[in-house]
């Protein structure tokens, strides 16, 4: 048996790409990037629905953006913090995101069901409607601290109010929870948000 050593190999390789005759992938087997399972602009009438009315419609596009982009970011298999007096730690599941085409579908039918063109042409009042209803359906009792994909709805209110925007919004106050202030006036109170 031969062996070949590890600079044999990589000198090998070098020369044969070098020369042309390593043959490139073929384009049927290149990854393609996989679609994304929610867009800001179509979870925007539901986020109009879900999220408070003061934040205006800028708000509401900023708080369903950052909900994509967690979406979009999401990695399975990554280890999670144990949190404290618990030694196990624990990889995250499958993205929750697999659901939400299926549940945004749900959504459309149920408006198409009540005379409207899809969910998002539906009126407001009827949107709530079919939300409250998917969710009763769903079983959801309460917000998840991070998305979970029992329903597309609870997750993208999960996670904006338990957000720092969200408590900032709460106390009317730029609170920043989220952020690094640094120690240079920590001692004054937060600034109060203009409305």
């Amino acid at each position: 048996m031969t062996r070949i050593s590890r600079r044999g190999a990589l000198k090998t390789l070098g020369a044969a790409a070098a020369a042309g005759r390593v043959a490139a992938w073929p384009e049927s087997t290149a990854a393609q990037p996989a679609p994304e399972p929610v867009t800001t602009d179509a979870l925007l009438p539901l986020a109009d629905v879900l999220l408070p009315e003061e934040l205006g419609v800028d708000g509401r596009r900023a708080a369903t953006a950052a909900f994509v982009r967690w979406i979009r970011n999401y990695k399975e298999g990554a280890d999670t913090d144990h949190g404290y007096g618990n030694t196990r730690i624990r990889s995250t599941g499958p993205s929750p995101a697999q659901k939400y085409p299926a549940q945004m579908g749900a959504l459309d039918d149920a408006a198409r069901a009540r005379g409207a063109a899809n969910f998002a042409g539906a009126p407001l009042e009827l949107r709530r409607a079919i939300v409250e209803a998917a969710l009763a359906s769903a079983k959801v009792e309460r917000l998840p601290s991070r998305p979970t994909g029992a329903h597309i709805a609870s997750d993208l209110m999960g996670h904006y109010f338990n957000s720092s925007a969200a408590e900032d919004l709460c106390y009317r106050a730029a609170i920043g929870r989220d952020t690094c202030r640094g120690l240079p006036g920590s001692e004054a109170r937060p600034a109060v948000l203009k409305k």
